[in-house]
C-alpha cells in the first residue's frame, strides 16, 4: 500500500479530530456541555484499551492462549470495588482541586512539594516506555500496510510516522494546555478521546467478524483447522510453574493500572464531572473489555494458521489478515482503528504527565528561587502554559528516543507490563492513605522509592540485559557473582516469570516499608489535617475555611491579590472575591488584612493551576503568620489535661453551663430571626391586603355616594368589587397555604402517576387564558415513565409557571419535558422581556415581582412561585430560572423518578 494513502488517511483522521474537539469547545463555551454524560465517561474510560490491546493482546494470545485476557478479568470482576474507591478518589479530588496522581499523593502527606517530585519522575520514568509502545505499533503497522520495504522505502516510513506523531503532538498542545487551570475541562479532548474508543471498538469487532466468517467459513472451520497445528494447545491451556501466581500478578496489575496510570487518573477522576456516572461506568466499562476482546483469540488462531512458518509478528496478524484478503478497505480501517487506540493514549498520557511536570517540578522549583510575590508578573499564565507544552514535546520526544532504540527489541505486552509494575508502586500510598490516618509522608517517600528501586531492578535491569546492553552474566550467575542478588530470581525465589518477580517483590517490600515506617515516625499538623480530610472525606465539609483549626494565618489583601491576579487573571480574580464577599457579608476592600478562611480559599483555588504543594509554597510566601507547630499544640493540650485532672466537677459543670449557654444563644438567635421575619411577612401581607380593601371601599363609596348612576355602571362597578374581592379571599388563600407548607403541617400524599396525562390537563385549564391573549403552544412531551410524587401539588407549580407565563409572553409559551437517567425536568418558558440576572434568586422569595417587566405591575399574589419553590423542595428536587432581559424566561423544576 502506497505511503502517501496512508498518511492522507492518518492526517484525514487527525484532522477530524481536530474538527470534534473544536466543535465540542465551542459549544461548552456557549454553555452545553457534552461530556457531562455517562456514556462518554465510560468511553474515554476506555483509553485503558490501548494499542497493546488492539495488536498485543493477539500476540499474547498466540503464545499464551488465554492469558491475555486476566489483564482485562482483573478490572471486570473488581469493577464494583474498583469504583466505590475511585469515587471516594474523585470526592476527595474535587474538594481538594488535585490535578494530577502527583499532586494527589503529595497532597494527601501534607502539602509535600518532594513527595510530588518523586511520584512525577518516577511515572514518567515508568510510562515513558509505554508511551514508545504506541509509537511503535503506529511504526509498525505502518511498515506491515506498506508491505516488504523496498531499498530506499525505510526512511519514507519513518518520514510517515514523524510527521504523525508531529500531528499528535499539535493536538495535544492546542486542547491539552488551553487552560491554566488543570481542573477545568478538557471537554474537545474528552469527547475525542470518547470517539476514539468507538472508532477501535468497531474497527477490531469488524475485522474480526470478516476474518471468521469470510477468509475462514465460521468459528468451527477456523478451530477445526487449528487443531491440525503442532503444539496449538498452548493457546488455550494454561501450563507453567507457578501459573496461579502469574494469572493473580497479571489481575492485580490489571486493578491498579486502571486507578494509578496517570492517563487512566486524568479520565477517571480529573475530568469526571458528574460521581454519579460510575454507575453507568461499572457496567459499561467492563462490557466494552468484554467487546474488544471477543475476537483476539479467532484472530490469534486465524493468523497462526495463514501464517504458519511464515516470519509474520503475530503482533500485526490483525492487519496482515486483511493484506492477505487483498481488502485495501478493511486494512486502512483496521489501521485507522489501531491509530486510534495508540493516538488517544498518547493523548492522555502526554496530557497528565506534562501536568505534573510543570506543577510539581517546574512550577516548584520556579517559585522557589523566585520567592514568590517578588518577581512575579502578568505573564505568569503563558509561563505555565508554556511549561506544559514543553513537558509535552519533551516527553514525545524521549518516548520517540525510546522506541527508535529500545522498543523494537521488545514486544508491546512485554513493555506494558513492566509499566503496570511500576504504576503499582503507589498503590499503598494511595490506598492506605485514603483509609488510613496514622500514614507519614516519610513513609509514602521511602516506599515509593523503594518500590521503583527494586522495579527497577528487577525488570528493567534484565531488559536492559536482553537489549544486550549489559552483559548477560548478571541473569546467569548474578551480579559479582552473589546467585542471590540475580534479578530474575531474587533472594532465590526462583519458578517466576520476570513480571511476577518483579511485581512480587517491588510491592510486598513496598507495603512492610510503608507501614513499618509510619508506625515510627511523627505527623506534621498539616499531614494530620490532610489525613482527616481524605479518610474522612464524605463526612467532613468540604469547605477549605476548615483550615483555621490548623493554620492562624493572615495576610496583607494586596499581596494576595497580586498574586490571584497574576495566575489567574482579572476576571476569575474579580468572580472568586465577589462569591466570597457575598457569601461572608464583607468589603474586602475596606479590610487590610486577609481572613485565614479567605487564604485557605484561595490555595484551594490556585491548586487548580499550579498543584496543591506549590499553591501552598506561594501563599507561604506572602502569608505573615506560619502554621501553629505540634509541640505547641500539644503544650496547650497537656496543660488543658492538667487542669482538667485537678479541677474535674467544676469543669464538667463549667461544660454543661457553657453548652447550655450556646444552646440558648442559638435558640435567641433563631427567635430574633423568626421575629423578623415574622415582622417582615406580617408587614407585607398587611400591604398586599390592604391595596384589594382600598379599591372596594374606594368603589362601595362611589356606589353609596351616588345613588343615580346608570345601570351599567354600576354592574361595572360591582364586577370591580367582586373581582378584588376574589383577589383578596385568594391571597388569603396563598397565605395560609404557604404556611401549612413552611410549618411542616401539609403532607405528601404520594402516588405513581401518569405525567403526560398530567401535563396535558394542566394545560387544558390554562387554555381559556391562553386563547384570551391570543398566544400560541409549542409542546415537546415526549413518552415517558410514570413518576411518583403528589399529584396535585406537583401539578398546582406547573399551573403556576404556565399562568405566570401566559402574563408575560408574546407570542409563544413552550413546555418541555426531559427524563435524564433518574429524574424528570420540566421546562416552561416564554418569550417575554425576561429578568434580570440579580433577580434569579430573589423571585423565588414571598411577594417578589420584578419591577420591569411591565410598566404596570403584574397581577397575582406574588406568592406563586415561593409556594411552587416550598413543593419542589418536599419532593426533593430543584426549581430554577433561566433569562436574561429581552429574551425571555425560562423556568425549570426537576424531581426524581421514584
Amino acid at each position: 500500500m502506497n505511503h502517501w494513502l496512508i498518511l492522507t488517511c492518518s492526517i484525514a483522521y487527525l484532522l477530524l479530530l481536530f474538527g470534534i474537539a473544536s466543535w465540542v469547545e465551542k459549544l461548552s463555551k456557549r454553555g452545553k456541555s457534552i461530556i457531562n454524560n455517562p456514556y462518554i465517561y465510560s468511553l474515554s474510560l476506555a483509553v485503558y484499551c490501548t494499542a497493546w490491546t488492539y495488536y498485543g493482546s493477539v500476540g499474547r494470545a498466540t503464545s499464551s492462549g488465554v492469558e491475555f485476557l486476566y489483564i482485562y478479568l482483573g478490572p471486570s470482576l473488581a469493577a464494583p470495588l474498583v469504583f466505590i474507591m475511585l469515587r471516594k478518589i474523585i470526592r476527595i479530588s474535587k474538594t481538594q482541586n488535585i490535578t494530577s496522581i502527583a499532586d494527589f499523593i503529595s497532597t494527601r502527606y501534607g502539602k509535600n512539594i518532594s513527595l510530588g517530585i518523586v511520584v512525577t519522575v518516577l511515572s514518567i520514568a515508568g510510562v515513558i516506555p509505554y508511551i514508545a509502545i504506541q509509537l511503535k505499533a503506529i511504526s509498525e503497522s505502518i511498515k506491515t500496510i506498506s508491505s516488504v520495504m523496498a531499498v530506499g522505502q525505510a526512511g519514507l516510513n519513518i518520514t510517515t510516522t514523524f510527521l504523525i506523531v508531529i500531528g499528535i503532538t499539535i493536538f495535544i498542545i492546542l486542547f491539552g494546555t488551553r487552560k491554566v487551570d488543570s481542573t477545568e475541562k478538557h471537554e474537545g479532548m474528552m469527547v475525542a478521546i470518547a470517539f476514539e474508543s468507538v472508532i477501535k471498538l468497531v474497527s477490531f469487532f469488524i475485522a474480526g467478524i470478516v476474518i471468521v466468517y469470510f477468509l475462514f467459513n465460521g468459528w468451527e472451520d477456523l478451530f477445526v483447522k487449528a487443531s491440525k497445528l503442532p503444539k496449538q494447545h498452548a493457546m488455550n491451556e494454561l501450563t507453567g510453574e507457578n501459573i496461579y501466581f502469574h494469572l493473580f500478578s497479571l489481575m492485580a496489575l490489571s486493578i491498579f493500572a486502571l486507578l494509578f496510570l496517570p492517563r487512566q487518573f486524568q479520565a477517571s477522576v480529573v475530568e469526571n464531572v458528574n460521581e454519579q456516572h460510575l454507575k453507568k461506568a461499572v457496567w459499561l466499562f467492563p462490557l466494552y473489555l468484554l467487546l474488544i476482546n471477543i475476537f483476539v483469540l479467532p484472530v490469534a488462531v486465524a493468523g497462526s494458521i495463514q501464517f504458519f512458518g511464515k516470519p509474520v509478528s503475530a503482533d500485526t496478524y490483525i492487519l496482515a489478515l486483511p493484506m492477505e484478503m487483498k481488502s485495501t478497505w478493511l486494512t486502512l480501517m483496521v489501521y485507522i482503528g489501531g491509530f486510534s487506540a495508540a493516538s488517544s493514549m498518547i493523548i492522555i498520557e502526554t496530557i497528565a504527565l506534562s501536568t505534573m511536570f510543570s506543577n510539581n517540578i517546574v512550577a516548584p522549583i520556579f517559585f522557589s528561587l523566585t520567592k514568590g510575590k517578588d518577581n512575579l508578573d502578568k505573564g505568569i499564565q503563558d509561563w505555565l502554559k508554556t511549561t506544559r507544552r514543553i513537558g509535552i514535546v519533551l516527553i514525545i520526544v524521549l518516548a520517540y528516543l525510546f522506541e527508535t532504540y529500545v522498543a523494537e527489541k521488545f514486544s508491546l505486552v512485554s513493555i506494558g507490563l513492566i509499566s503496570f509494575v511500576a504504576v503499582a508502586q503507589f498503590a499503598p500510598s494511595i490506598i492506605a492513605g485514603i483509609y488510613w490516618k496514622r500514614a507519614t509522608k516519610f513513609a509514602s517517600l521511602a516506599s515509593i522509592l523503594t518500590g521503583f528501586a527494586i522495579w527497577f531492578y528487577t525488570l528493567v535491569i534484565p531488559s536492559i540485559i536482553d537489549a544486550g546492553y549489559l552483559p548477560h552474566t548478571i541473569i546467569e550467575v548474578g551480579p559479582f557473582g552473589i546467585a542471590i542478588l540475580n534479578p530474575t530470581s531474587l533472594f532465590g525465589m526462583g519458578g517466576f516469570d520476570l513480571i511476577t518477580n518483579g511485581f512480587m517483590w517491588s510491592i510486598v517490600v513496598n507495603t512492610l516499608v510503608y507501614f513499618g515506617i509510619s508506625l515510627v515516625t511523627e505527623r506534621s499538623p498539616q499531614e494530620i489535617y490532610q489525613a482527616e480530610l481524605f479518610v474522612d472525606v464524605y463526612k467532613l465539609s468540604t469547605s477549605v475555611d476548615n483550615h483555621d483549626f490548623v493554620l492562624n494565618r493572615t495576610s496583607r489583601m494586596v499581596d494576595l491579590e497580586t498574586l490571584m491576579l497574576n495566575l489567574l487573571g482579572k476576571e476569575k480574580t474579580a468572580q472568586i472575591f465577589a462569591s466570597y464577599e457575598k457569601r461572608h457579608k464583607l468589603e474586602l476592600s475596606k479590610i487590610e488584612q486577609a481572613p485565614p478562611h479567605l487564604i485557605s480559599l484561595i490555595e484551594k483555588v490556585l491548586s487548580g493551576s499550579i498543584g496543591s504543594a506549590t499553591a501552598r509554597l506561594m501563599i507561604n510566601n506572602i502569608i505573615l503568620q506560619k502554621e501553629v507547630g505540634l509541640q505547641e499544640v500539644l503544650r496547650i493540650i497537656k496543660e488543658s489535661q492538667e487542669v482538667k485532672a485537678s479541677n474535674l466537677e467544676l469543669i464538667k459543670e463549667s461544660t454543661a453551663l457553657n453548652k447550655l449557654t450556646e444552646e440558648l444563644r442559638v435558640v435567641n438567635n433563631q427567635l430574633k430571626r423568626m421575629d423578623e421575619v415574622k415582622d417582615e411577612f406580617l408587614y407585607t401581607v398587611t400591604h398586599e391586603i390592604r391595596t384589594p380593601l382600598t379599591s372596594i371601599r374606594a368603589l362601595s363609596e362611589i356606589l353609596q355616594d351616588n345613588p343615580d348612576l346608570a345601570p351599567s355602571e354600576k354592574e361595572e362597578y360591582l364586577g370591580a368589587v367582586v373581582k378584588e374581592t376574589e383577589r383578596l379571599s385568594h391571597l388569603i388563600t396563598q397565605v395560609l397555604n404557604l404556611e401549612r407548607y413552611e410549618s411542616g403541617r401539609q403532607k405528601l400524599t404520594k402516588t405513581s402517576f401518569d405525567l403526560n396525562e398530567a401535563l396535558l390537563d394542566v394545560i387544558n385549564t390554562a387554555e381559556s387564558l391562553r386563547k384570551e391573549k391570543g398566544l400560541k403552544w409549542q409542546l415537546a412531551i415526549p413518552s415517558m415513565p410514570n413518576i411518583k410524587g403528589d399529584k396535585d401539588l406537583l401539578m398546582q407549580v406547573v399551573y403556576n409557571l404556565i399562568t405566570n407565563a401566559i402574563k408575560f409572553a408574546n407570542t409563544t409559551i413552550t413546555v418541555q419535558c426531559i427524563v435524564d437517567f433518574d429524574s424528570v425536568v420540566v421546562k416552561v418558558e416564554d418569550d417575554g422581556v425576561g429578568i434580570a440576572a440579580d433577580w434569579h434568586d430573589l423571585i423565588f422569595d414571598k411577594f417578589f415581582q420584578a419591577q420591569n417587566q411591565t410598566l404596570k405591575k403584574p397581577e397575582g399574589s406574588g406568592l406563586g412561585l415561593a409556594i411552587s419553590k416550598r413543593i419542589i423542595e418536599m419532593h426533593y428536587g430543584q426549581i430554577w430560572v433561566e433569562s436574561k432581559e429581552g429574551e425571555g424566561a425560562a423556568f425549570f423544576f426537576k424531581i426524581g423518578l421514584k
